[in-house]
């Protein structure tokens, strides 16, 4: 009983047999009169042979009184059975395949969804149909002008009033919205505005900076070292010339600030100088250029743990915030050094006109930038699913900026916003049902290193690893007019790149193991104002010709086109096959690398070293990924339950092929295949290469223990793709 009410309960227990095509189903029916009364069920109450029942005389007579009360129990009895076997029946016929998610937002539904709890499936042809009707480039037009803001830094008061702004609108549109609250240490520009470069007596005083740079003065010879890539320090090193405690200078481009830095720093130079080169980027020769140095993303104070107010750790660091002095100056302050160098002149392929630097161009770096700690508000809105209202794949859209990020955050906030309206309409007023459900993410500090996002990731992985299936990035959609230009219908994919670490679909996917892409409308130039002040609405109309708003409302039509697709069809649209040619490509360089060593270096990898194992990891992958396409293509689509096993089953892919041998403190992005760290495919490809050079750093003990992690990482994912235990494909 409840509150003392009575209660009555029906139990089900569906049980499918062998061949999948039948149920059994158990039932009883139960009431309070059955535990008052302390018999077994209805049949007891009319049980005359009991001795107890006190509904039994003495044994009477054939009266006319006894025939009467006789027939009218008879009557009862037929009654009570032809009432009992009918809710049998009915209680069957509308016995639940799995559990319905509550309705959020219309209680007039269908009677099929009350009956098999399945969202009644509309064709696809009118979803795309309905969501292009509820986008407008009008919309974009007032919704632009709405969180469009000169200043919105992570924590500050203008990102907090666009925080608040996006919530409002969430609750507009009825959806359920929530707030996630960090404590995250980011650096800011000195107290005086601006740090120091002094060369040959000149004091130059840049007002830009690199956040998580380390602080303090340093002196020593500048060195160009073009876009301070592996390859060009290579090349350095090919001349002989000696990078320690140098002061590096090289171009904005190619890589990522932190990469140039961390680059720089493994070869002991003591300061990077980074400018944007006009060539790359012809912005003017005096404007400031931001960004962080961190290699890694999140608050690098809190590595693997989320900066919550309450988390109580001791004081630890990120091993990716650099050790060296970082800082940004701008071209003309760059020309001011180039043109004073001595030394050598530049590689042909480098320019040959300015020269490298020699010992005597000394350069003092003086860095002071404060540490400080803010809070930052993610916020949240969901549309649930009507079947699996657990999964649900995530939009998310960065809020903050160094200064206007019309480009940066503008649009993709302006994208995030857009949909949640569309689709909620959708669902309220055009009899859409989603499978599945969607939760639209609005992040800050992502301009230090996706903090707002990781920092989520990292307070609630458990909770995300089997239930969120994919992460949409809105960052950046808009950057230039595509050519041919065609916003008839939603844009077609011209070119696919691998995630970086600088974007913020990378944690979700390196980190957290959740499928994620990132999309953008771009030109053969790049757009050249992000991480600049000039990142404004003018500076974009001008690389889309004035189309802004129409090219953010295509944007919204093929991230929308993702979501509803992967939260309306009975099984996820993730093709698992398209990571078997990836996995025999690099399982194929590191057999051949390996065979090198054993040929050159027979001391470090001896004959009896296999590679066959890695080879039949990568191909049990190779055929449960075919089993379960095979699996998906033969399913029975009215099936909930299976549907919801195969997904599961794909879901847990991208999570099984992150390490489970190393630490997330310690490395991160755990991916083997698109992570970053000792334990991928790619590190151990990197380590065979130091072992046939003989470098002192590489230690071929070391190299075969990852070698057996990541054979078992890879066979541990087709196991878990095989599904059951008895499916397995084992022969390691």
């Amino acid at each position: 009983k409840l509150n003392g009410e009575p209660r009555s309960y029906t139990r089900f227990n569906l049980t499918e047999n062998m061949e999948g095509d039948n149920s059994q189903v158990e039932m009883k029916l139960s009431s309070d009169m059955d535990e008052e009364v302390g018999g077994n069920g209805v049949g007891d109450h009319l049980n005359h042979n009991s001795e107890r029942s006190p509904y039994v005389a003495r044994k009477p007579g054939r009266t006319p009184k006894n025939i009467c009360f006789m027939a009218a129990t008879t009557l009862l009895i037929f009654i009570i059975g032809y009432l009992i076997g009918y809710l049998v029946h009915r209680k069957k016929d509308l016995a639940p395949s799995c559990a319905a998610s509550k309705l959020d937002f219309n209680d007039d539904v269908p009677e099929a969804f009350h009956e098999t709890r399945a969202a009644p499936l509309m064709d696809w042809d009118k979803v795309e149909k309905l969501l292009a009707q509820q986008l407008s480039v009008s919309n974009f037009d007032s919704t632009f002008r709405e969180f469009a803001s000169n200043s919105h830094q992570a924590g500050s008061p203008g990102d907090d009033a666009l925080a608040n702004k996006v919530l409002k609108r969430f609750k507009e549109y009825g959806i359920q919205t929530w707030t996630d609250e960090h404590f995250i240490k980011i650096q800011q520009a000195p107290a005086s505005g601006f740090n120091k470069v002094v060369f040959k007596g000149r004091e130059e005083r840049p007002q830009g900076f690199l956040s998580y740079s380390a602080t303090g003065s340093r002196t020593g010879a500048v060195l160009y070292a073009h876009y301070g890539q592996e390859s060009d320090f290579r090349m350095l090193q090919g001349k002989s010339i000696n990078v320690n405690g140098r002061v590096i200078l090289v171009r904005a481009g190619k890589i990522s600030f932190a990469e140039k830095v961390y680059n720089a720093a493994k070869l002991n130079a003591s300061a990077v100088l980074i400018y944007p080169d006009p060539d790359d980027y012809p912005i003017g020769e005096n404007t400031q250029i931001y960004g962080h140095v961190h290699l890694g993303s999140g608050d690098p104070y809190t590595p693997g743990f989320p900066s919550f107010n309450h988390t109580q750790f001791p004081p630890v660091q990120s091993s990716g915030l650099p050790s060296i002095l970082a800082q940004t100056i701008t071209a003309n302050m760059a020309t001011n050094i180039m043109r004073q160098l001595g030394g050598e002149t530049l590689p042909p392929e480098w320019g040959g006109v300015t020269k490298l630097g020699n010992e005597t161009d000394l350069v003092t770096v003086e860095v002071n930038n404060v540490l400080t700690e803010r809070k930052i508000n993610n916020i949240f809105g969901v549309i649930k699913g009507y079947v699996d209202s657990d999964r649900y794949v995530i939009l998310g859209a960065q809020r903050d900026s160094w200064g206007p990020g019309f480009a940066r955050s503008t649009v993709g906030t302006s994208v995030l916003v857009e949909l949640a309206r569309s689709i909620s309409e959708m669902v309220k007023h055009e009899g859409f049902r989603l499978r599945r459900s969607i939760v639209f993410a609005s992040w800050s500090a992502g301009e230090y290193g996706s903090v707002g996002a990781t920092e989520w990731l990292e307070g609630y992985l458990s909770s995300l690893s089997m239930k969120a299936f994919s992460y949409i990035n809105l960052d950046g959609v808009v950057t230039a007019a595509p050519n041919p230009v065609s916003l008839a219908s939603c844009p077609r994919l011209d070119m696919l790149e691998e995630l970086q670490m600088d974007d913020a679909a990378y944690p979700f996917l390196a980190f957290s193991g959740i499928p994620s892409v990132s999309f953008r409308f771009t030109s053969n130039s790049d757009y050249k104002y992000f991480g600049t002040l000039l990142d404004t609405e003018d500076k974009l109309n001008s690389a889309t010709s004035s189309q802004t708003p129409q090219f953010a409302m295509a944007a919204a039509q093929f991230a929308g086109h993702i979501a509803l697709r992967l939260v309306h069809d009975h099984l996820l649209r993730l093709d698992l096959q398209k990571y078997n040619s990836i996995i025999r490509s690099q399982v194929a360089e590191i057999n051949r690398r390996v065979k090198t060593v054993q040929r050159y270096q027979p001391q470090l990898l001896p004959k009896a070293l296999s590679v066959q194992w890695l080879i039949s990891a990568s191909g049990s992958y190779s055929r449960a990924s075919r089993a379960l396409a095979k699996d998906s293509e033969n399913s029975d689509l009215e099936d909930i339950e299976m549907c919801r096993l195969i997904n599961d089953r794909i879901m847990a892919v991208e999570r099984n092929l992150l390490s489970p041998y190393v630490s997330p403190k310690d490395s991160p992005f755990r991916h083997i295949l698109m992570g970053s760290g000792p334990h991928t495919l790619n590190a151990l490809s990197t380590h065979l290469e130091a072992l046939r050079l003989s470098n002192p750093e590489a230690d071929a003990d070391l190299f075969r223990n990852q070698f057996a992690l990541a054979t078992w990482t890879i066979q541990g994912c087709a196991n878990s793709l095989a599904g059951d235990i008895w499916a397995l494909d084992n022969e390691i």
